[in-house]
């Protein structure tokens, strides 16, 4: 796992109360009971500690962790 996934599981795991170790890069939001609400803080805190903004329409098709990722990596690469 790269640095920006840990980055991304790290925040979940935080967020939900769970351990970095069950959350694995193919869970689902709905597996790991993360709602809009939560997931929209998510996005939050993921901008504001990376320093870049996710364009709402990549933010609705958002369904697993991996996905986060891969929306977040060009952003983060293109800073």
């Amino acid at each position: 796992m790269d640095s920006l996934s840990e980055k991304v599981v790290t925040a979940i795991a935080k967020m939900q109360k769970r351990s970095p170790e069950e959350i694995a890069l193919d869970s689902t939001f709905e597996e790991l009971g993360i709602d809009s609400l939560n997931g929209f803080h998510l996005l939050v805190e993921l901008e504001e500690e990376l320093g870049i903004t996710i364009p709402d329409d990549d933010a609705r098709q958002l369904v697993r962790v991996c996905d986060v990722v891969e929306v977040i990596r060009p952003l983060v690469l293109a800073k």
